[in-house]
């Protein structure tokens, strides 16, 4: 089996080359998979791919497509699957090909991985970075299967199908032409690789002191310096067992969920212990980031993060800290010389509450609607800029009425103002500048996992379990503990939070506070758009905006208007099988209700 390594080559280097090489056959830089026991650069690279291709965004893209956001773009693929364009052949969301080639290069690796010469210098080193490697190809397997599964999954004739398990790598002699696996089938394998990686990696990176060497490493004559090559401080970011374990979580409360229980691959009790385990890594329900709720904008942190340092409470798993101005580029209103790609829907700013946390439609409330931002959730004016509000490194304040002056207004621009009244502020820098002529780049940290995330994958379970206030999972704190702690840090509800207390009365009421809970902590994270799917919500409420006037007695005015449609028929809480393989492959069965 060859791998082959394409070089794209400069124009000035084409510039130079020999006339006479047009004419000779060209050397091919193609490399033998044996190539790679003598070479652990190459074999890391093997693996590498695996990484590169996870599908991780730091963009919102998906929230286009459900009831939390609109683009201004009309060519958005993300809109045009929301307006009713979603099909087999065109699935902005399929993951077939790039997981599939993924999970290729893991197998390549766990098959070849062992009679690759890690280390020259001892045998504790060579075994260390060998196990390093495996954990990490098999942990990549599972989490690729994972998405895999969670794209493609669906009903074949009353049954939740899965998708076709790979464990070997395949060649020119593989048969292509299988069938599914079970939903189940699917997750017990996910799971069982999860479980295999935990086998080769430890809980956690770090340098540490030569008491602390794990004993198989001690026996092969490892000292703390090597140990701290393999397992210390410069692995940091890479996969580990707390990573792990927040897999696990999420794999459980999207199996147990109501869009696939039928399956009985988890049920709600399993997706709470899961979800406790991997609390344990933060210290449980009183371990939760202060500032969790905002560590997009925790500058000073951000600003001084190096490669090797640890990670704030609420990141279990970063990606990149890159320096850019992407985010700000696509996402900040023209005025400030950007596009103003994502607008927040009124569905979203609705579904904030009050400061007091009763809902803007609760009596006891105190909204008003004649001047709805204020007294709000304080999340709500972190996450998206609203009228009036100020955005950039000099603090600008954007006007989005209908009759606003600026570009910013409604519908001023089209493809750059907004569409809904608002814009995106959640993930940006404000201290980024656009400007032409004296641009700016910061910091931007990745969050792949939030601990928040998983403390709502714990609150959800154990609520379905048991009720609000019940400890699940082995956990010493309950859903409503959770609850409480998320919205007492973000400035909600007060010491007593009463509208807390009246849902703490009702497993059904308490559901519904932790859908929004969850929908307002991780909006513009990509969870929505699953979200709704496995909860078999409604996917059709209409994206709707504000139209924002001001009337002869100088006061503004807010009507409420319609933005865009929801398009989606019921089968659409599960994802096609691609078209392009569907006529390929016999024994490979669509979705119902997909073509």
């Amino acid at each position: 089996m060859k791998l082959k390594n394409i070089i794209i080559l400069g124009a000035a280097t084409v510039a130079l080359t020999a006339c006479d090489d047009l004419f000779k056959p060209a050397l091919e830089n193609n490399l033998e998979i044996d190539q790679m026991y003598n070479d652990p650069t190459f074999a890391r690279g093997i693996l590498d791919n695996a990484f590169l291709l996870l599908p991780y965004d730091a963009s919102p893209n998906t929230d286009v497509a459900t009831d939390d956001a609109v683009s201004n773009d009309a060519t958005n693929d993300y809109k045009r699957m929301a307006l009713g364009n979603w099909a087999s052949d065109m699935n902005p969301v399929s993951q077939w090909n790039s997981r599939y080639h993924a999970i290729q290069y893991c197998n390549l690796f766990l098959e070849n991985c062992d009679q690759v010469l890690w280390d020259y210098s001892s045998e504790s080193l060579n075994q260390m970075h060998k196990d390093l490697y495996k954990g990490q190809a098999y942990a990549l397997r599972g989490l690729q299967l994972f998405y895999l599964l969670r794209a493609h999954a669906g009903m074949v004739g009353g049954q939740l199908m899965g998708v076709p398990i790979h464990l070997a790598s395949e060649d020119a002699s593989s048969d292509f032409n299988l069938p599914r696996n079970t939903f189940k089938e699917c997750v017990d394998q996910i799971m069982a690789d999860f479980d295999e990686a935990l086998k080769y990696l430890p809980q956690k990176y770090g340098d540490v002191s030569a008491e602390e060497v794990p004993a198989k490493y001690k026996q092969l004559g490892a000292d703390d310096a090597e140990y701290n090559r393999a397992f210390g401080n410069m692995q940091r970011g890479k996969i580990d067992g707390r990573m792990i374990a927040a897999f696990k979580a999420q794999v459980a409360i999207f199996a147990a969920s109501p869009a696939y229980e039928s399956a009985g691959a988890a049920t709600w009790e399993q997706a709470a212990q899961y979800a406790a385990a991997s609390l344990q890594n933060a210290g449980g329900v009183s371990g939760i980031d202060p500032t969790g709720w905002k560590w997009f904008s925790n500058k000073t942190f951000i600003d001084g993060f190096g490669f090797t340092d640890p990670d704030p409470a609420e990141i279990c798993w970063r990606g990149t800290v890159g320096e850019n101005h992407n985010l700000e580029a696509d996402f900040y209103p023209p005025s400030l010389y950007g596009k103003g790609r994502l607008n927040p829907t009124q569905n979203l700013v609705d579904a904030f509450p009050m400061a007091n946390g009763y809902p803007i439609t609760a009596a006891a409330s105190g909204y008003n609607a004649n001047d709805p931002y204020a007294g709000r959730d304080p999340r709500l004016q972190e996450y998206i800029l609203v009228n009036g509000a100020t955005q950039g490194v000099n603090a600008t304040p954007i006007n989005t009425a209908a009759d606003a002056t600026t570009l910013d207004g409604l519908n001023r621009e089209n493809g750059r103002s907004t569409t809904t009244g608002y814009y995106l502020r959640k993930l940006l820098r404000d201290d980024v500048n656009l400007d032409p002529s004296s641009t700016t780049d910061k910091k931007h940290f990745g969050a792949r996992i939030r601990y928040t995330e998983i403390f709502l994958d714990y609150a959800e379970a154990a609520n379905e379990a048991a009720g609000p206030r019940a400890n699940v999972g082995g956990a010493n704190y309950s859903a409503y503990d959770v609850i409480k702690a998320i919205r007492q840090r973000a400035g909600v509800g007060g010491t007593d939070d009463p509208y807390l207390e009246e849902c703490a009365a009702s497993k059904d009421k308490m559901r519904e506070l932790i859908r929004n809970e969850r929908r307002l902590e991780l909006c513009f994270e990509n969870h929505r758009f699953w979200d709704l799917r496995r909860w078999k919500a409604n996917l059709t409420e209409t994206a709707r905006g504000v139209n924002i006037t001001t009337n002869t007695a100088g006061s503004l005015v807010f009507k409420p208007f319609d933005v865009e449609p929801r398009n989606y028929q019921d089968y659409m809480y599960y994802g096609p099988i691609p078209y392009s393989e569907i006529i390929k492959w016999s024994n490979l069965q669509q979705n119902d209700g997909w073509k």
